[in-house]
């Protein structure tokens, strides 16, 4: 798409206004318009993005008459809930935000809730545990449900329940000419295929209905131990995890904790090793599957306890105000002794601040290996583990120390790499390698399914699944 000049910014804008505005229920703010520049903002600082027009929709037929008139101007669409996850920023294009549309619906009896397309976790979460219940959320209750979804979706009950995707009954999808449909397993199931793993490039997603699932306490904390104690706390949790049941779900990893207030005073400025869980099955099980560790040595940080499935969030503890993250990743075939080694190598601080602030490890497999590989379009389900690689990215220079640091770190460990999951990467990284993703079948496919419902590239600014010849590429 060529670049949108000043003079085509006024007319977009007036054209919106005279023929938009009158149709939604929701708000039409052009770049001129004083709330521009807070309105275009992601969650994650490190985007800096100028759309055409911005739209804050309150319902799907906003959405539907955005997406109407962005195909008749001829303009790309970008989706932005809470912008924890932007790929591409929406430059030129028409931003619809989601975040003034929050309905959600539970059907206890069901088991099923319904979630339109603003709605964070948080939200989700305390209506269904008011009712007993629990979704396929992630790590943070402030993450949009829908986006963290369509990326796969892998949470603290993954290994008993499987990702976030594979619990999705159906979505309402707006295509790129403004049909508003539904995909499931009944109708347009080849899009409901792709949008499970596929990301927000197929179609504008109003909401969808998720199955839920009777938790509503977790054994779940931290552990922190001091990072010259790394091989033997890796091989413990090697034997840990060996045994372990799918009511499990774990990760290690190694943080360098930078000093400031927000962290515990005896790990500031420290490089830790960490273990994280969360145990869904009997409460009296999670204190012994502790003991493994307690009896051990004593931790330099331990608060792993009974908590209520609505406080999940402090297992991970993720930030709650806005910040300026990278994120990279690589599914992993094993954790053995040359693998830890080449994990400490690059991923130590030494000598000074680290372009990485932590390398976690989730343990996958349980339900989400069980599940079909032909079932949707994620791939990767046979990975033991994940590695999640996160750094600073408030300034340029930062974010390309990390970027060199993740790209030289993902060389040493070839030998141990499957491909790479999208929902932890960031930025471009994500969308330049959509394709290891996916098997080579998978994405195929993915490339099918993009040209049948959206043929232009309307929506280019998630993962990159449009075949090399299409009309709008970049």
């Amino acid at each position: 798409m060529t670049s949108i000049t000043d003079t085509n910014k006024t007319a977009i804008a007036r054209l919106a206004n005279e023929q938009l505005q009158a149709r939604i229920q929701g708000q039409v703010i052009a770049p001129d318009d004083p709330r521009y520049n807070e309105m275009r903002a992601a969650w994650n600082l490190t985007v800096d993005q100028h759309p055409a027009l911005i739209v804050v929709v309150k319902s799907a037929a906003d959405m539907a008459q955005t997406v109407r008139f962005a195909h008749t101007a001829d303009l790309q669409v970008a989706v932005q809930a809470t912008g924890h996850g932007v790929v591409r920023p929406a430059d030129g294009s028409v931003l619809i935000i989601t975040s003034q549309f929050t309905e959600v619906s539970v059907n206890a009896e069901a088991r099923t809730a319904w979630v339109s397309a603003g709605t964070k976790w948080g939200k989700v979460l305390e209506q269904t545990q008011a009712v007993g219940l629990a979704p396929l959320l992630g790590s943070s209750p402030g993450v949009g449900a829908i986006g963290y979804t369509l990326g796969g979706g892998l949470g603290w009950l993954a290994r008993k329940y499987g990702l976030s995707i594979d619990s999705v009954n159906c979505f309402d999808v707006i295509t790129s000419d403004g049909r508003i449909i539904e995909a499931s397993e009944t109708q347009n199931s080849d899009l409901f295929w792709g949008l499970r793993g596929g990301g927000g490039g197929l179609g504008v997603v109003t909401g969808m209905e998720i199955r839920l699932y009777p938790i509503t306490s977790i054994y779940g904390g931290t552990l922190a131990y001091p990072v010259e104690q790394a091989r033997k706390v890796f091989q413990r949790y090697r034997e840990w995890i060996a045994t372990a049941s799918d009511e499990l779900t774990s990760s290690i990893g190694i943080m360098n904790v930078p000093p400031a207030p927000v962290f515990p005073e005896p790990l500031r400025g420290k490089t830790i090793v960490t273990v994280r869980g969360g145990f869904c099955g009997p409460l009296e099980q999670g204190e012994v599957l502790l003991k493994f560790w307690r009896d051990w040595q004593t931790p330099l940080m331990d608060d792993f306890q009974v908590l209520p499935f609505a406080q999940v969030a402090q297992i991970s503890k993720d930030p709650l105000e806005p910040s300026a993250g990278v994120s990279s990743s690589v599914w992993l075939n094993n954790l053995n002794d040359e693998f830890v080694a080449t994990l400490l190598e690059y991923a130590v601080a030494r000598g000074g601040p680290s372009p990485l602030i932590a390398a976690e490890i989730r343990h996958t497999g349980g339900a989400i290996a069980r599940v079909d590989p032909r079932a949707n379009v994620f791939g990767h389900r046979e990975a033991p583990h994940v590695l999640q690689m996160l750094g600073l990215g408030q300034t340029s220079e930062m974010q390309a120390a990390f970027r060199q640091r993740a790209a030289q770190f993902k060389q040493a460990l070839q030998p141990y790499t499957l491909g790479v999951y999208l929902n932890f990467m960031s930025g471009e990284e994500a969308r330049t390698h959509a394709r290891d993703a996916f098997s080579a079948e998978a994405y195929q496919r993915l490339q099918t399914i993009k040209a049948k419902y959206d043929p232009d590239n309307c929506f280019s600014h998630s993962y990159d699944l449009a075949a090399a010849d299409s009309t709008h590429n970049n």
